[in-house]
């Protein structure tokens, strides 16, 4: 081949960075004016070639169109021009064409043992090669060629044909690497193999399971530094374990800001590869026991000031406490480690790669710089840019210090699996995988490439939330990630996975299609985008099978029935919450719930089961001014659907016949309807801890700022609202009382 034809097979994805189209493109849409009306039709199908779905089926059951504005915007987002016709016709005329510019895919997921081709793009009438280099470097197999005859195209001046060839039915799992060669040129793509279905769940179906579900940063012990950390997860899971529980279910752990103040919701965060410095027990760091005299008690000086907000009952105070932390694992970074210790340290910065050391970086530089300072979307300032990179030499001792806050935050995580394994559970800590990131985050700025610009993920109107939601969010490019090798999506699945017995993945529709919302639109003004759900929930499997994790998909809100079929298909667990479960108008009866699920009475968007009884939400709601209809109205159709509730319960015998339900024990009732969803078939079922204890307040109110209400700042209470200290729990009668239920129903 010339030059000019290698042009069309690259040998490897585009260069990390911001393409110059995108920028072209989202401009154009949003400060161009049309020059003319474009055609519909057109606009139809160009948004169909990239996924973009033009109408959606609402909560009330109606289709509803995305504005053309809308599908723009969108498709701008996603780096195609689309406000003119003329634009459109030649948009769609390259999205034919792309696939023909490249000799290889740039991704290929196949599913073991299943038969897959591949197609390789050459100059017409000239022969391939295809070969497969599996994982670890293994000798290349070869790919056989298949008598399947394509109509050659034009590209660009170049006759091309399509040489198409079949894998090898017998590859193993694991992340292998395509290589084609023609007349000298050549082109590579990872090759993905994944389980058909993910086993790990297996054992749960011959013994169900339960566990405790909480906010790790509300459960302190009076040696907490104010907040819930990694060694008060340690103890809750041997707590629990040793009355029967197989998990602990905590909110996400990813890292915030690297300095306060920080962002307290744990569903908006900085990365979600790597985890929060805020979590660590300054204490279970080894060093501390070899700190000189005077470090030693400036340490204990800096947890004295904030150990008295562990007796705080109405707001955490993340700042306060982070900033005392960070002090004192300043000191402890730079007291010598043992040769042991620092060879552990190298180790674990050798396998977490570029990754953590980019993450790094930018922790160093956000020290300094504000969320909004230009620096950060200053093309010139990327990674890898010649400035970027001189910052990362004179940044060296920061980065340093944020690469071993990671390590610290990964061995305490360690010990406390093992500690959750060694009071007899089965599956341990369970990991929760945020939707997404801030737009001001890490991974906004480190993974640019691979994220699109100008839109944020959300969700459209529904029964709980009327105007729609925008969680301010920069969604997956899915273009870019499949260029990527879909490596920045596998990254953070085995960061996440590494110690850990399963993983909720929060809104894993999202795996399927985002809601996305253009910069400067209502949230209810967006548009699905379409995912390779194929290849995504495949690697997720993948990286779960290779961990031992069990997978649980948060299917809740607007979906397309066939999905939770899909997921169990591929042996991913759903999640079944008892006040959503219905069957017409009537509750739901348990034996029908589905078995590949996580059960449980509720969630944290809801109130606590005392809280939800009282109606409590009602009247939270209509004070924020979040209902579209009377206080009233709403409050009798809450205690409606309590009262079909009860009136199962009561058939069942789990409640007496004597009104028990409003004005009740709530205690009583709580113990209830635990015991009725342990008649599920459902192989894992949830129980709260704020449900074990009494809690009435909310963690998060959806549709709210922290203006409005403290969400996520909530710390674990009874129901009088005083603290619940993790070493109250061991006498606590309701504690103990509900999970002796729990376990009886399953298994005594």
């Amino acid at each position: 081949m010339t030059a000019s034809d290698q042009q069309h097979f690259p040998s490897q994805a585009p260069a990390p960075g911001l393409p110059p189209a995108y920028g072209e493109a989202y401009a154009a849409a949003t400060e161009t004016a049309p020059g003319e009306p474009v055609d519909p039709h057109l606009l139809q199908q160009l948004a169909d070639a990239h996924g973009v779905e033009t109408s959606f089926q609402g909560w009330d059951g109606l289709p509803h169109s995305v504005a053309e504005a809308t599908l723009i915007k969108v498709l701008a987002s996603l780096g195609v021009q689309a406000h003119t016709s003329q634009l459109i016709k030649a948009a769609l005329a390259e999205a034919e064409l792309a696939p023909w510019r490249r000799m290889l895919p740039p991704a290929v997921v196949i599913q073991q043992g299943e038969p897959a081709q591949v197609p390789v793009h050459v100059r017409d009438g000239a022969t391939a090669r295809l070969s497969i280099t599996l994982e670890g470097g293994t000798a290349a197999r070869d790919a056989v060629q298949q008598d399947l005859w394509v109509q050659p195209r034009d590209v660009d001046g170049v006759a091309t044909g399509r040489a198409t060839f079949a894998l090898p039915q017998d590859l193993p799992l694991g992340w292998h690497t395509l290589t084609a060669e023609s007349e000298g040129a050549t082109a590579s793509a990872t090759l993905v193999v994944v389980p058909a279905r993910l086993t790990t769940a297996a054992g749960l179906e011959k013994r169900r399971g339960w566990g405790l579900a909480t906010q790790l940063y509300s459960v302190r012990s009076k040696r907490s530094w104010g907040i819930g950390d990694f060694s008060d997860l340690a103890d809750l899971a041997a707590l629990s374990g040793t009355r029967g529980a197989d998990y602990v279910l905590v909110n996400p752990l990813h890292a915030a800001e690297p300095v306060p103040p920080v962002q307290p919701s744990p569903y908006s965060p900085s990365t979600r590869r790597f985890f929060n410095p805020l979590y660590i027990r300054i204490e279970a760091i080894p060093e501390v026991a070899y700190l000189r005299p005077r470090k030693r008690a400036a340490v204990e000086k800096l947890h004295e000031e904030v150990a008295g907000l562990n007796k705080e009952g109405s707001r955490l105070d993340r700042d306060a406490v982070y900033a005392a932390k960070l002090q004192a694992l300043e000191l402890l970074y730079h007291s010598r480690r043992a040769p042991a210790r620092q060879a552990a340290f190298d180790e674990f910065c050798r396998i977490a790669g570029q990754g953590l050391d980019d993450f790094a970086l930018w922790s160093a530089l956000r020290e300094d710089l504000a969320p909004d300072d230009p620096f950060w979307t200053d093309p010139a300032c990327a990674i890898g840019a010649p400035q970027t990179e001189a910052l990362r030499e004179r940044l060296a001792d920061r980065i340093g210090f944020h690469r071993w806050l990671q390590w610290i935050c990964d061995e305490q995580l360690e010990d406390a699996q093992r500690a959750a394994l060694r009071s007899g559970m089965r599956l341990g800590v369970v990991h929760d995988l945020a939707v997404g990131v801030d737009h001001s985050s890490a991974d906004a700025w480190t993974l640019r490439h691979v994220l699109a610009p100008g839109t944020s993920v959300g969700a459209p109107p529904d029964m709980y939330n009327q105007q729609g939601q925008d969680w301010g969010q920069p969604p997956w490019h899915p273009a870019r990630l499949a260029e990527a090798g879909y490596l920045p999506f596998r990254n953070m699945l085995a960061t996440v996975l590494r110690h850990a017995g399963g993983v909720r993945v929060d809104h894993i529709l999202g795996l399927f299609r985002l809601w996305w919302i253009p910069a400067g639109n209502a949230p209810g003004d967006g548009a699905y985008v379409k995912y390779d759900h194929e290849a995504l929930i495949g690697i997720l499997a993948l990286e779960a099978q290779r961990a031992g994790a069990v997978v649980i998909g948060e299917d809740l809100g607007t979906f397309e029935p066939w999905v939770r079929d899909y997921l169990a298909a591929r042996g991913i667990l759903g999640t079944s919450i008892l006040w959503f479960e219905y069957d017409g108008d009537s509750p739901l009866a348990p034996e029908r719930y589905r078995t590949q699920a996580l059960a449980s009475v509720n969630t944290h968007d809801l109130p606590p089961t005392a809280g939800y009884l009282a109606g409590d939400h009602v009247a939270l709601r209509s004070g924020l001014g979040l209902l579209e209809r009377s206080e009233a109205e709403e409050r009798a159709e809450h205690n409606a659907s309590l009262e079909k509730m009860f009136a199962l319960l009561r058939e069942r015998g789990y409640l007496p016949e004597d009104g028990s339900g409003p004005g009740g024990s709530d205690q009583r009732t709580i113990e209830a309807l635990h015991l009725l969803l342990a008649q599920a078939p459902s192989v894992l079922l949830g129980v709260a801890l704020v449900d074990a204890v009494g809690e009435r307040r909310v963690q998060n109110q959806p549709g709210t700022t922290e203006a409005l209400y403290p969400n996520w700042q909530v710390p674990l209470g009874g129901p009088d609202g005083r603290p619940v200290l993790l070493d109250d729990l061991a006498a606590n009668p309701r504690f103990n009382a509900l999970l002796a239920a729990v376990e009886g129903a399953l298994h005594g």
